[in-house]
C-alpha cells in the first residue's frame, strides 16, 4: 500500500510557475515545503495525518501555508516550483535550480 501511494504521489507531481498556484494561496491551500525536504516523503506525511512529524518541520520553518512574504517573493522571482496535491492542500516546494519556467 505504501508503494502504491508513493507511486501515486510521484505521478501527480509536476512543475509549475507560482503565477498558476497564485488561486490555491489565495485559498489558503498552498503549503510550503522547503527545498532540503523530500516533497513526496512530506506529502505522504500529509496522507498519513503524522501531526508530530509536521509540527516540528513547521517550527523549524520548513513546512507551513504558503505566507504573504513568501508568496510575494516568489511571484517576483517568478518562481518554478514542484507541486503535489494531497486534497485539499497544494504541496509547493521551489525548484533549487532555475527561476520561472520558459512561457
Amino acid at each position: 500500500m505504501t508503494d502504491l501511494l508513493n507511486d501515486k504521489l510521484n505521478l501527480e507531481t509536476a512543475r509549475i510557475n507560482w503565477q498558476e498556484l497564485q488561486p490555491h494561496f489565495a485559498r489558503g491551500a498552498a503549503v510550503y515545503v522547503s527545498p532540503d525536504l523530500d516533497l513526496i516523503q512530506t506529502a505522504r506525511l500529509m496522507a498519513d495525518d503524522d501531526t508530530a512529524t509536521l509540527g516540528k518541520l513547521m517550527q523549524q520553518g520548513k513546512f507551513g501555508v504558503v505566507s504573504e512574504a513568501q508568496a510575494h517573493q516568489f511571484f517576483a522571482d517568478n518562481q518554478a516550483m514542484w507541486a503535489v496535491v494531497v486534497a485539499p492542500w497544494v504541496l509547493v516546494q521551489p525548484c533549487e535550480t532555475d527561476k520561472g519556467l520558459a512561457q
